[in-house]
């Protein structure tokens, strides 16, 4: 339902278990405010030697992604969220608003709208559409672990 994806955002465990074995992730921070926003952010961290040439004559240092969600109660038991991921370097940014409402049948229905932007000349468009079948590919992978692990954890 959309209260136990609401609360499953808002638990440290779930967002561990989220990144474990996703990378070089870390959860910076989780914050769970008292009308129930819950603000996460990660930060992925890609060492020089994964990064195409390229990008590494454009960016100083390693390429770092910075995540954040922010996922809030919109009423008439809907949450909304905004998710925006940023690349080191001003290389590009994604952001994605998203809708959870409920269903008749107890369940909820996801909607999603996003826009990504990389700032690569000759490899931007590449890498845009890249990332953006990322972002369509991982969403339903997300909801699917989301499931699973609010199966596994909540009674």
């Amino acid at each position: 339902s959309v209260e136990q994806i609401h609360a499953a955002f808002g638990r440290e465990d779930y967002w561990l278990a989220r990144i474990d074995g996703a990378g070089d992730i870390t959860l910076d921070s989780l914050v769970v405010d008292a009308d129930d926003t819950v603000t996460v952010r990660t930060t992925q961290h890609f060492g020089r030697q994964l990064l195409p040439g390229l990008v590494t004559k454009l960016l100083k240092g390693d390429l770092k992604l910075v995540h954040t969600e922010i996922w809030r109660p919109d009423g008439d038991r809907q949450v909304r969220g905004q998710v925006s991921v940023s690349a080191s370097g001003g290389l590009g940014s994604g952001h994605v608003e998203t809708w959870l409402a409920p269903t008749d049948d107890g369940g909820c229905q996801l909607r999603s709208a996003g826009r990504v932007e990389v700032k690569i000349p000759l490899m931007g468009v590449k890498l845009e559409k890249s990332i953006g079948a990322d972002l369509a590919q991982g969403i339903p992978e997300i909801l699917r672990f989301t499931t699973t692990w609010i199966t596994e954890n909540t009674a």
